[in-house]
């Protein structure tokens, strides 16, 4: 049995390797280069995997894992700088891939466990997401 949660966030960032030149940066990155950053309205999707409890009928208390999302990423992501603003993406590229991996980092360890984390689908844009299956 799969659960998902959808959360949202607001962050900016910049997509720019500092051993590279300015115009290398422009090249590969286009836009994502701006040196004034840019932002995204991200959507979130955390998918945990289990079994039911016999008791509740639930594979898992939806309003604890909108907690544990809230507590471990949300509140560490929202309406922040991912470059400037965030101690685990410190040293990283911030591009979604990126970024989807470090939120599994961030959740795994808090889960019950009961559940599994199974993905984390991060959706930059409208047409743009990532998927992240622990590998």
């Amino acid at each position: 049995m799969h659960l998902t949660r959808l959360e949202h966030f607001n962050a900016a960032h910049k997509l720019y390797n500092p051993k590279w030149s300015r115009e290398q940066n422009e090249a590969v990155f286009g836009v994502c280069a701006n040196e004034n950053w840019h932002g995204h309205n991200y959507d979130l999707y955390v998918t945990i995997k289990g079994n039911p409890d016999p008791d509740t009928g639930f594979l898992y208390d939806v309003k604890k894992l909108s907690l544990l999302i809230k507590e471990h990423v949300i509140d560490q992501l929202d309406h922040k700088n991912l470059n400037l603003d965030v101690p685990f993406m410190k040293d990283t590229m911030c591009s979604t891939e990126n970024l989807a991996i470090a939120i599994w980092n961030q959740l795994a360890p808090h889960l019950p466990a009961e559940v599994k984390l199974h993905s984390i689908k991060l959706y930059e844009t409208r047409r743009i997401f990532v998927e992240y299956f622990g590998e």
